[in-house]
Order: C-alpha cells, then sequence, then structure tokens
C-alpha cells in the first residue's frame, strides 16, 4: 500500500446533496486550486436536481474554502464542468450542459430531448463567476442529440487557443436502435480570441465519447478517449493541426480500462504525460501512469487507490500533480478527494 494523503473534499450525503459526482480541477494563473463537481440533490442518477458545486484552496491544497453552488438551473440538470485557464488574461471559462431533470441520456439520444451547452467565466481568481449563458448554436450541430463537455479541464495551446474536449451523438434514423460504436463520437471546440469558440475536429469513427486532450512535445494533440470496442482499453486519437483534424483512432494496449472516464494532463517543460484511471476491468485501482515519450509508453506508475474509484481529474502544481478523483469503501460514488503527488516519488 501506498502512504499517500487523501484529502476529502465532498462526501455524499453532506451539504444537502445525496451524491457528488464528476470532479474537474484547474490551478489559476495566482496558484488556486479550484475544484468543481455536480452536486445531485436527490440520487446518485445522472439527471434530476444537478448543480454545479466549486471548492478553492490558495495555499497548495493545504486549506480549503467551504463549498458553494455556482450554477444551479433549478430542479434540472447544470453538468459536466470542464474548466480551461487563459493564461494570458488569467480568466478562467468554465463549460456546462443542461437539460430537463425528466428526460435524461436515454431521452436525449431517442427522443432528441433539449440537451444544451452553456460558458461562465471568472477574472478573479474564481471567487465570482458570470451568469451561465447558452452557446449552444455555436458548438453544437443541428444532428447532434446527447451532448457533453469534457468531463474534466481543457487546455491552452502554446500557441494561445483553448481547446475543451467535448462528445456527442449522432441523431437516429426512423429505423435506427441506438448503439455507442455507431453514434457516440468525440470531437473538441476551440477559441483563439476569448470570444468566438467554434467547433474543431471529430474523430474519423464511432465507439468514444467522453475524452480528455494533452498537447505533445511536437505540438500535435493526443485525445484520449472513452471506448466501446470491447477491447477494454483506452482509444486515442492525434491531430497536427491544433484539433481541426483528427487521425484514425488507435488502441494503446497498455491503458486497460472498465469504459470509464479517464484524465490526462502534459507538461511539455518538464517532457511528461500524466494519464489516470481505474486501471482494471472494473471501476477501482484507480492509477496514475507516466510518460515521457509522448504517450508511446507508460513505464512509472503509482496506484492513487485501490478500493472502489472511476472519474478524476489532473492538474499540475509546481512539482506535484494533483489528482481528484471519485472514490468509496464500498462504492465509487462515496466521496470526491484530492491526492497530491510528487513526481519525485514517481
Amino acid at each position: 500500500m501506498n502512504n499517500l494523503e487523501r484529502i476529502d473534499l465532498f462526501i455524499s450525503g453532506e451539504g444537502g446533496y445525496n451524491t457528488y459526482r464528476i470532479p474537474a480541477i484547474l490551478v489559476s494563473t495566482r496558484g488556486t486550486i479550484l475544484v468543481f463537481c455536480e452536486g445531485r440533490k436527490h440520487s446518485v442518477s445522472d439527471t434530476g436536481d444537478i448543480d454545479i458545486v466549486l471548492r478553492r484552496s490558495t495555499d497548495g491544497g493545504k486549506t480549503w474554502e467551504d463549498p458553494r453552488v455556482i450554477a444551479d438551473a433549478g430542479k434540472d440538470v447544470f453538468g459536466n464542468p470542464a474548466p480551461v485557464l487563459d493564461s494570458k488574461t488569467g480568466t478562467i471559462y468554465l463549460f456546462l450542459t443542461w437539460n430537463l431533470a425528466e428526460k435524461g441520456e436515454k431521452v436525449i439520444l431517442e427522443e432528441s430531448a433539449p440537451r444544451t451547452v452553456w460558458l461562465m467565466k471568472s477574472t478573479d481568481d474564481g471567487r465570482t463567476w458570470s451568469e451561465p449563458v447558452e452557446i449552444t448554436g455555436y458548438v453544437k450541430r443541428e444532428d447532434w442529440t446527447w451532448y457533453a463537455t469534457g468531463p474534466g479541464h481543457g487546455i491552452q495551446l502554446r500557441s494561445g487557443r483553448l481547446v475543451i474536449p467535448c462528445n456527442h451523438a449522432v441523431k437516429l434514423s426512423p429505423e435506427e436502435r441506438f448503439d455507442p460504436n455507431g453514434h457516440y463520437y468525440s470531437h473538441i471546440i476551440y477559441c483563439d480570441d476569448g470570444l468566438n469558440w467554434f467547433i474543431g475536429g471529430t474523430v474519423p469513427r464511432g465507439g468514444t465519447n467522453e475524452c480528455q486532450v494533452a498537447e505533445l512535445s511536437d505540438g500535435s494533440l493526443y485525445l484520449s478517449m472513452r471506448n466501446y470496442d470491447g477491447t477494454f482499453r483506452r482509444a486515442y486519437s492525434i491531430s497536427r493541426d491544433n484539433g481541426i483534424t483528427w487521425s484514425d483512432v488507435k488502441i494503446d494496449e497498455t491503458l486497460i480500462d472498465p469504459v470509464c472516464q479517464a484524465s490526462i494532463i502534459s507538461d511539455p517543460d518538464k517532457g511528461l504525460v500524466a494519464f489516470c484511471n481505474p486501471a482494471g476491468l472494473k471501476r477501482e485501482n484507480l492509477t496514475l501512469r507516466v510518460s515521457y515519450d509522448d504517450c508511446k509508453s507508460w513505464l512509472k506508475s503509482i496506484s492513487i487507490y485501490r478500493g472502489p474509484s472511476a472519474y478524476s481529474d489532473l492538474a499540475i502544481l509546481g512539482n506535484t500533480i494533483l489528482c481528484v478523483y471519485e472514490n468509496g469503501d464500498n462504492t465509487a460514488y462515496e466521496r470526491i478527494s484530492l491526492t497530491r503527488i510528487d513526481l519525485n516519488m514517481i
């Protein structure tokens, strides 16, 4: 067993919420750590009365402000928090998705119930936030039904472009039944001026959705994707034009995965890419892996939590990797915790 510290940030059943899920983390230009998640009011269900909750730390994660709700859709859903930092201005953008409480993913897929995309921002280190503004018309095509931002953080490229990993499902024809391998796709959206967001490239085959993106040492983008093809391995695709087009989808045989969300982050200055997921056929044994050759191999790893665990997100603060993740003693959804991993430990 490792001796990593676990800091519990959100505990299901506390603060007026039945369950906390879908964590996302970001480090601001001032070094403030922001952890976002969904606060699910009445149940663990993916739909219902769901708000976006935030906690902040200004001392590297030693102490934390109390949780606070920053986006509330009334009885309906604000979910899938996906933050990204513009390091040039210090502005933090936060993407969300909305749907009716009574019309979750299955209904959206089969009946084209509304699923919309929203954006809010903070210009004061996450202390205050603008009201959510709908941007669906700019980032979602008419023949897409389901849509999700992230889950997890977006990135800023060395060029300055902001990139948010997303996924969608295409509309079914009258004679079709939903098939994840035929209807789920991963894509990105991007912004070059802090104002206007556009749809980027979609990966060329179906069967992937929840994804995260990292910039590699040569400036190419690596999109790591949840994969439904039955291999129980992560899928990935490469873009060499800042996310406008993507290569054929490939499978990383090293990255075993129980068909779950995973997180990835790169630090070109340190020459590393870090990847985190439940490393097995079940949602357990959350493991951090590090690559020093642009994801060609993953020779170093450390188990963060051996018990039930699921979604996660990563950030880097100095020489420390910050991992925020779902975990519990009996199920993976009992709490959202933070672990700090010194790079010298790996």
